[in-house]
């Protein structure tokens, strides 16, 4: 009687999730319909397309779909919906004529707990936020005047790396290790008036929280699903990361705190000695223009994070293909 039992439940249970996948599919497909999406690849339920990427490299199965779906095409990769552009001219629609509209980067939970709930310039919602913030960086630091004030640092920096190269004349060195250095170095000089004591310490913690990031996670593809970032494994790890690198941005702000406590009452120091940390700090104190927008400590340190991640590697790996290129025309 037990074991019949058991069947019948074994049956109803395998039933009732034939009607929800297949239900599901429905949904979905209705949906799709209705956002009158672009032309997609024949999708499992719940799955999606993830099945067509099975055996092949991911930018392989894409080349490979893009030639029979064209330059723009909709996947579903779990519950993610994705929209992939593979030509110059489609690209050019989305990034230039239509930039406000996808404005706004897609985030996953790698990516939230590293920059602070995406309050950076890197993450952050297109809208108000984003646009002040955008500007006080931009106006205040990233301006065309203090971009050239800081060439000393810049050929300080580099005077070292090729005196490091000639030492080393005759010796296989790892120049791509160097050149990322080099770009930390001057960015963090830039940024904070000084190299941060801990910067290869929190330059270790973003490039391992990237990797996790860009890696393909089932939590990703089920975001809904919050006991998958557990079972994989992926949120402790992020969240310890996040913790080392937040413990080194609380000190780089405490420092720059007391040095303005310090300077009070003093004869006051030109704008062209202030870092960008000095020019955040302000803002948050005195606040802005807009009642709206408020700085928060938290946000401060989603901004260094952009320095230490975005801002060198983008210039390192700009070198680093200059060099290729001369090399092989030398």
């Amino acid at each position: 009687m037990e074991v019949e039992v058991s069947f019948v439940s074994i049956i109803f249970t395998f039933l009732l999730f034939v009607f929800l996948v297949l239900k599901l599919g429905k949904i979905s497909k209705t949906r799709e319909k209705t956002l009158n999406l672009p032309p997609s690849p024949w999708k499992l339920p719940i799955f999606g397309n993830l099945h067509q990427f099975i055996g092949s490299m991911p930018h392989h199965g894409l080349r490979d779909l893009s030639k029979k779906y064209g330059p723009l095409m909709h996947l579903t990769l779990g519950e993610i919906s994705a929209i992939v552009v593979s030509s110059p001219e489609v690209a050019k629609e989305v990034m230039q004529t239509h930039d406000a509209t996808f404005a706004s980067r897609g985030h996953n939970v790698a990516i939230k707990i590293m920059s602070y709930d995406c309050t950076n310039i890197a993450f952050a919602p297109y809208g108000e936020y984003w646009l002040q913030l955008r500007k006080i960086c931009t106006q205040a630091f990233f301006n065309k005047k203090r971009v050239q004030s800081f060439r000393s640092i810049r050929e300080e920096e580099t005077t070292k790396l090729i005196s490091w190269i000639d030492l080393k004349s005759g010796s296989v060195i790892n120049l791509t290790e160097k050149i990322y250095a080099l770009t930390r170095d001057v960015n963090s000089r830039a940024a904070f008036g000084k190299k941060c004591k801990e910067q290869e310490l929190v330059t270790s913690c973003i490039k391992k929280a990237t990797i996790l990031a860009a890696g393909l996670n089932i939590a990703y593809l089920f975001p809904s699903i919050g006991l998958l970032q557990w079972s994989s494994g992926i949120r402790p790890q992020l969240e310890s990361l996040h913790r080392m690198a937040d413990k080194i941005l609380d000190s780089v702000i405490s420092e720059h705190k007391e040095k303005a406590r310090l300077q009070i009452g003093k004869s006051s120091e030109e704008d062209d000695d202030e870092d960008l940390v000095d020019v955040l700090l302000k803002v948050q104190e005195h606040g802005d223009h807009d009642d709206e927008f408020h700085l928060t400590t938290q946000n401060i340190k989603a901004v260094i994070i952009d320095v230490f991640s975005a801002g060198g590697d983008s210039s390192a790996t700009t070198i680093e293909w200059a060099m290729v290129e001369l090399i092989k025309k030398s």
